[in-house]
């Protein structure tokens, strides 16, 4: 579709769901006449600068329905976020909701590599997280092959990958890590699977982890993006062709790109925190939701022949971002460096501990089965002294970060089966999934 032509769409739907939320839903309709704002204010897509943010804070003082655009009776579905402490941000789905969610996740596939004649392993969680249940009726509405696996349970997947021979997968490129570890363990060379593409999301991931996918099981590692205060998975996915920049189904969210300081939209190709204005949801329509994810975007054409707006990988989350001696970092950008070490395997953990009043940072990082059984297990071996100094000197050169490198024996950190956690916070006794 010609910008133009989206453009005009995106319009007339803005303007029915603006419509919808102010005769709808008493915290928007409140919000709109503090600022003085009406529906039909809105005449062009410049104009939705002028409404209101929404922040997950809304919807947890909202709790549980508080929120929703229409009655109990039309709700078919809720869903949950996947949050580690206290409520879970609740949304609903009209039929309409799911019929529409269904068809971006779809499309999603599709763009990923997937076709309808596939066997499609979902190795996502089921349940109140929208990762499983997203691609499953995704899958399902392409009219490929769903094997309904979920999250955990890794002697069973490499089973059932083994013996259904799925052309796809999906599921957190942490668990899939994990999943080919077992693998080898098992006598199994991952890249002789008959996996050709895997679509990988729910946790930010660097591009070094993505060529250790590729490489690992000899496939096509594609990024998929939602969030469920959006409706899930599906608002944006990489393209099997060029993996550069993930397309936004944005004749059903709006996207915009804004400075997180100044609430001031940032110029295309600045990075700054996505927002989403949901154009065609009915349960629960979202204006100008705050992700808290960092990205940019562009509306160049993709060499792939689509022309939806572009958006980079997420760097991270605002909330995420770790300042250690006072540098900014995110643990994607640790997580690049670390891949590029010889000997280290691919699970971490950074650790906030306080020290005499001084809050420190341990990068808590495991040594591959190889060198651990050269070393005859000693941790205090040189080889593991000079791997500190390298692994030291990479993240100042490349992060500009020092950190306390604290060596694992194999197969001691947490496995993930779903989200990694990958900061653990233990001056206040809180963990960070990242």
């Amino acid at each position: 579709m010609q910008r133009k032509e989206m453009e005009s769409l995106q319009l007339d739907r803005l303007r029915s769901t603006v419509k919808n939320v102010y005769e709808n839903v008493p915290f928007y309709r409140k919000k709109f006449e503090e600022l003085g704002i009406k529906s039909e204010d809105i005449k062009s897509l410049e104009d939705l600068t002028k409404l209101p943010f929404t922040i997950k804070k809304n919807l947890r003082d909202h709790y549980p329905f508080g929120l929703f655009a229409v009655s109990q009776e039309e709700v078919v579905r809720i869903h949950g976020s996947s949050g580690t402490s206290g409520k879970p941000t609740i949304v609903g789905y009209t039929a309409e909701d799911i019929e529409m969610w269904a068809e971006v996740v779809a499309r999603s596939i599709v763009a990923a590599g997937g076709k309808k004649e596939d066997i499609f392993h979902n190795a996502y969680g089921y349940g109140l997280f929208t990762g499983g249940i997203g691609l499953h009726y995704g899958a399902e509405v392409l009219g490929a092959t769903v094997v309904p696996m979920s999250g955990g349970n890794t002697e069973r997947q490499i089973t059932l990958i083994e013996d259904f021979k799925p052309r796809g997968i999906c599921g957190t490129p942490s668990y899939m890590l994990n999943i080919a570890e077992k693998m080898k363990e098992k006598g199994i060379d991952p890249r002789q699977s008959s996996m050709e593409y895997g679509i990988f999301g729910a946790e930010p991931w660097s591009e070094e982890m993505r060529k250790r996918l590729e490489q690992t099981f000899h496939l096509k590692a594609v990024d998929i993006y939602g969030l469920s205060e959006i409706i899930g998975p599906g608002v944006s996915v990489e393209c099997y062709e060029a993996q550069n920049g993930l397309h936004v189904q944005e004749d059903h969210f709006y996207i915009e790109v804004i400075n997180p300081k100044t609430l001031e939209p940032v110029a295309e190709g600045e990075e700054g925190e996505l927002v989403f204005t949901s154009l065609t949801k009915r349960a629960l329509p979202i204006i100008r939701y705050r992700t808290g994810d960092i990205s940019s975007i562009t509306r160049e054409k993709c060499t792939c022949g689509r022309t939806l707006t572009r958006m980079s990988r997420v760097k991270g989350r605002t909330d995420d971002m770790l300042i250690i001696r006072g540098v900014n970092v995110f643990p994607t950008e640790v997580e690049r460096v670390l891949l590029q070490v010889e000997n280290l395997v691919p699970h971490y953990q950074i650790h906030l501990i306080r020290k005499d009043a001084m809050d420190i940072a341990e990068l808590h990082v495991e040594i591959d089965n190889n060198l651990y059984e050269k070393i005859n297990g000693d941790l205090s071996d040189s080889q593991v002294t000079q791997l500190k100094l390298e692994i030291q000197s990479s993240l100042k050169s490349s992060c500009l970060v020092s950190m306390d490198i604290v060596f694992n024996s194999p197969k001691t950190i947490p496995r993930s089966e779903g989200k990694a956690i990958r900061v653990i916070d233990s001056r206040d006794k809180n963990v960070i999934g990242v």
